[in-house]
């Protein structure tokens, strides 16, 4: 049995389909078939039940892939061990992020870092919160930047930044000659634009919403906050934006940003799986994400 074999089960697993698995490992299809075979050969069970449209995987399957999740995480958990003993300044550090909050952070912290460490590299996995934290759970990632709460209880996590949330109107909304802060309760008849389903901050939303006892009728949903942004200006209803995301400026066709009563926020973390090892590289990041967030937060 080979490392690489558990590879390409895995990736098998995610994907359910041969073509796209192959595509992704950057191998033929035909060896992957035979690679396969010849693992189940050894091994003695059928991993994965075939058909013409489908590939699904069987009880043995689903125990032998999440072993070899396990087996992989630990092999890369040893290479990093070892790098740092050896005091190598090469390496690989696979940081994960929500699209929305990475793209108004990672920007300022990775020239930092590189500038810092140039032969570490970096690999970026942006993925929804709820797949993101599945992802860190599992050793796909080294660390993650998310948002509290956390769902998975294997993780543990460092705070950033304490991140106020606004309010985005259309720029001729009659809340825009507001003299105070916009309570959450005010806006029960408004139209809302959110992000889809999956993502943290739309949970964000719906929960600010039920605490000040209304229902948001969202009428127009977006899996980009740019997007989100964009249909406000144009009119098209209101959302809650994070107060890093309503400093930049996308488009001449901007909303007006006001700040809602009693201030409300969201924390920023990062954060990694428990008892797994965390590589001086990885360190070096948080602390580096640490001392850029006190100049832009």
């Amino acid at each position: 049995m080979e490392l690489r074999q558990l590879q390409y089960a895995i990736q098998i697993a995610i994907e359910r389909n041969f073509s796209r698995a192959a595509e992704k490992l950057h191998i033929a299809q035909p060896s992957l078939s035979q690679q396969l075979s010849k693992l189940e050969k050894e091994i003695g069970v059928l991993l994965f039940q075939r058909s013409t449209n489908s590939v699904e995987l069987t009880h043995a399957g689903s125990l032998f892939v999440e072993k070899s999740q396990k087996i992989l995480d630990m092999v890369e958990q040893l290479k990093k061990e070892m790098e740092d003993i050896s005091q190598m300044k090469k390496g690989r550090l696979v940081v994960g992020s929500m699209p929305i909050t990475g793209s108004t952070i990672l920007p300022f912290v990775v020239p930092v870092f590189q500038t810092a460490y140039p032969d570490i590299e970096i690999s970026l996995v942006e993925e929804t919160s709820s797949n993101l934290e599945t992802l860190t759970m599992n050793g796909q990632t080294d660390i993650s930047l998310l948002s509290l709460p956390l769902r998975e209880e294997s993780l543990i996590y460092e705070t950033l930044l304490e991140e106020e949330i606004v309010l985005a109107v259309p720029p001729r909304h009659p809340l825009t000659q507001a003299k105070e802060p916009i309570s959450i309760s005010q806006l029960e008849k408004e139209a809302f634009i959110a992000l889809k389903k999956g993502q943290g901050f739309r949970k964000l939303t719906l929960d600010l919403c039920q605490n000040a006892g209304i229902v948001p009728n969202i009428v127009f949903e977006s899996s980009n906050m740019e997007t989100v942004q964009s249909l406000v200006a144009a009119g098209m209803g209101i959302a809650f934006v994070p107060y890093l995301i309503s400093k930049r400026s996308f488009s001449e066709l901007s909303p007006v940003h006001l700040a809602l009563e009693d201030r409300p926020t969201r924390t920023l973390v990062i954060a990694y799986r428990k008892g797994r090892y965390l590589s001086k590289a990885a360190e070096a990041f948080v602390t580096t994400m640490k001392e850029v967030m006190r100049t832009i937060g």
